[in-house]
């Protein structure tokens, strides 16, 4: 069976991402300036957002011109040109350059045409996109709220806020969520990293937000004493933004009309879902499907098919869906891994991973909180699995918790890959030809 080419949300950036100009600090610099540029602001991962005062229910990203406040304070420009080390002349919070949204069917390529960065900047013809997490700043929550006051609130109409990143998935747009997804993985990752991870120096921003070099490496630095970092030879993945797979997947039984979901620990109420887990070292994709389908419900799978990809910002992963078949009379077992609820301390057995059929399935879809989550479930989610708070006065902790209890369980929405999957197998766009008994066991 052949699948349609799939574009799922977060993923298919619009943005030409130029990355053969982003050394060009000088390019950089010009663009940075320009009164088309646009900025997505973060503080600790948490969107900057729009609403209007009328509702303020409905959120969008809010976009920054370099005129605000936030945009002047992101870069000190310098016209020296010195490659190796013009990236710590700049100051304050480490920047992301996200791209170019094109205005013409006619893309910039590395061509004669785009290479030089004078010529780049004259040809380029779109909207630069930028990006930054104002915690980078040196400053006080209290100071930053007064630049967001005195720059944003006096937008009539418009109501400015922080966001839980998660309940943003129920509300963008492709073309917001794509660029979004982009900018909060690349912001997180250069937050994250202010030390070499070899020599414990710290680090300093290159390329336009993609790259991070040791300070050690610096002609000016004092390395007397010191044995040379790691990093001043060879190709070193840390010093480049990383992307960590995640196999997220379900098992169909032999006959294709079950399919096995779990409950996880940090999942809220009764929400199951496709099971998931990280790639492990050594390991392809289908073996890492295999070993989590044993480790976290005991299943031995086969006949193991990609479906698609979903990149996840939370911070940087890529979701990458599958679906294999197993067999549904195998014993569930839950004890082989934490990750499932599995036994209380009250001896009570709780329901952590089964097989549901089709008609199970589409009375769940067929509510209208079936497949949909809360802002306040979102914050749970986030919480618990990124060890973050959010302080967001809009959230309605009752939210979707008032109509449930006619729900046996919950599904994902539609905007994750888990929910793709399980529609597309209910939509009957997942299925298996005749497979012999010889090939059990076998990817």
């Amino acid at each position: 069976m052949h699948l349609r080419r799939r574009r799922n949300f977060f993923a298919g950036s619009p943005l030409n991402r130029l990355s053969w100009l982003r050394t060009s600090h000088s390019f950089l610099n010009a663009i940075i300036i320009s009164p088309t540029t646009r900025w997505l602001v973060f503080d600790s991962g948490r969107p900057l957002v729009v609403a209007s005062s009328q509702d303020t229910s409905e959120q969008n990203l809010a976009y920054l011109t370099t005129d605000d406040d936030e945009g002047q304070l992101v870069i000190e420009p310098s016209d020296v040109s010195h490659s190796p080390t013009e990236a710590v002349r700049h100051r304050y919070a480490r920047i992301v350059f996200l791209g170019l949204e094109e205005q013409s069917s006619a893309n910039a390529l590395p061509s004669s045409d785009f290479v030089d960065p004078k010529a780049a900047i004259n040809n380029l013809k779109g909207i630069p996109y930028f990006s930054l997490d104002v915690s980078d700043l040196d400053f006080s929550q209290e100071r930053l709220q007064d630049i967001l006051n005195g720059t944003l609130q006096g937008r009539e109409g418009h109501l400015f806020s922080w966001s839980e990143p998660r309940v943003l998935m129920t509300g963008l747009d492709r073309f917001p969520g794509a660029v979004f997804a982009q900018a909060r993985s690349l912001v997180d990752w250069n937050l994250r990293n202010k030390f070499c991870p070899a020599c414990g120096s710290s680090t300093y921003s290159m390329w336009g937000g993609w790259k991070i070099s040791c300070s050690s490496l610096l002609p000016w630095a004092n390395n007397t004493g010191r044995k040379p970092c790691l990093t001043s030879k060879g190709l070193h993945n840390f010093t480049h933004p990383r992307t960590d797979p995640v196999v997220i997947m379900i098992a169909l039984n032999e006959a294709g009309d079950k399919i096995l979901l779990g409950r996880g620990k940090k999942f809220p109420g009764k929400f199951y879902s496709a099971l998931a887990g990280f790639v492990e070292p050594g390991e392809t994709f289908e073996n890492a499907v295999a070993r989590e389908m044993w480790e976290e419900a005991g299943v031995t799978v086969w006949d193991v098919r990609y479906h698609s990809g979903q990149p996840w910002p939370y911070p940087a992963n890529l979701m990458v869906g599958f679906y294999a078949r197993a067999d549904e009379t195998q014993p569930i077992r839950t004890d082989l891994d934490n990750e499932l609820v599995g036994r209380t301390f009250t001896l009570i057995m709780c329901l952590d991973a089964r097989w549901y059929t089709r008609d199970e399935i589409l009375s769940v879809l067929s509510h209208p909180l079936g497949g949909m989550f809360g802002a306040a479930e979102y914050k749970k989610m986030a919480e618990s699995t990124e060890g973050r708070t959010s302080d967001d006065k809009h959230l309605d902790p009752t939210f979707h918790l008032k109509s449930l209890d006619d729900l046996p369980f919950r599904l994902p929405p539609p905007t994750a890959i888990a929910g793709v999957l399980i529609r597309d197998w209910v939509d009957g766009k997942i299925s298996f030809g005749s497979t012999s008994a010889l090939q059990r066991g076998h990817l």
